[in-house]
């Protein structure tokens, strides 16, 4: 018979392990925001910057509630110290999985987390210098006469935050592709088939995760797209898993 012991055993020692990397990767995430608060001003006004230079003369954003000038600088401080620390709690992720991995898939994941993290990154990148210019211009121009476009600081921060997270995630479509064909889920045949059904979820997806004019659903849309068709070239290198 087993013994219960040998199989409780391990489990508290993954626990634990458990326990440990969380405890590291928080630790990582706060020494980030403390060293970073000190600039919090400073990161709310980068992360300001595209809506402060698209609305009017004499013009500026509004804090409806009395916490906000504190507590939306302090929010934005600890957003970019998450991102700040990313590469060390992906490397405490890596260091939990990693024993339980065999030699090629460890030599998948490393490349692919890299890879997903600088995607992510670029996708924010591409949401911030290229899509929030074009959307506050654009807001700007169809705001009707006698109307202040004074956003509320907290409300502006909640829709950054969800248009970062929106692009970051649409930019790890080929890492998604990837993995359906190394993993032989899906064959590069059946993925370039589903072309026009990418397409149209593309649209889909753009009409619902961004504001409602057809400029900044195509600034979404159409990276998917052309991603989708990456993941689909990087897909001519890679043998899928069921063929070896």
């Amino acid at each position: 018979m087993t013994d219960p012991t040998q199989t409780t055993q391990p489990l508290i020692e993954h626990l634990i392990e458990l326990r440990r990397r969380t405890m590291w990767i928080a630790g990582g995430i706060l020494l980030s925001f403390l060293g970073l608060m000190p600039f919090a001003q400073e990161l709310y006004s980068f992360v300001a910057k595209p809506l402060m230079s698209s609305l009017p003369a004499n013009t500026s954003m509004i804090a409806t509630d009395v916490i906000a000038p504190f507590f939306v600088p302090v929010k934005v401080t600890l957003m970019v110290a998450f991102l700040l620390s990313l590469p060390h709690t992906l490397y405490q992720v890596w260091a939990f999985i990693a024993p339980a991995l065999y030699q090629n898939e460890k030599r998948l994941i490393t490349p692919l987390l890299l890879s997903s993290l600088l995607l992510f990154a670029a996708g924010m990148a591409f949401a911030y210098f290229l899509v929030f210019p074009v959307i506050f211009q654009f807001l700007a121009g169809v705001t009707p006469a006698g109307v202040n476009m004074a956003t509320d600081i907290d409300k502006y921060l909640s829709f950054v935050l969800g248009m970062f997270v929106a692009f970051g995630m649409t930019f790890e479509v080929p890492i998604v592709v990837v993995l359906l064909n190394r993993m032989g889920i899906v064959s590069r045949a059946q993925l370039q088939a589903a072309r026009p059904y990418v397409i149209v979820g593309a649209f889909v997806v753009a009409a619902i995760v961004t504001p409602p004019d057809v400029i900044s659903q195509i600034l979404l849309a159409v990276p998917l797209i052309l991603l989708y068709e990456a993941g689909l070239w990087f897909c001519r290198f890679i043998r899928p898993s069921s063929d070896r």
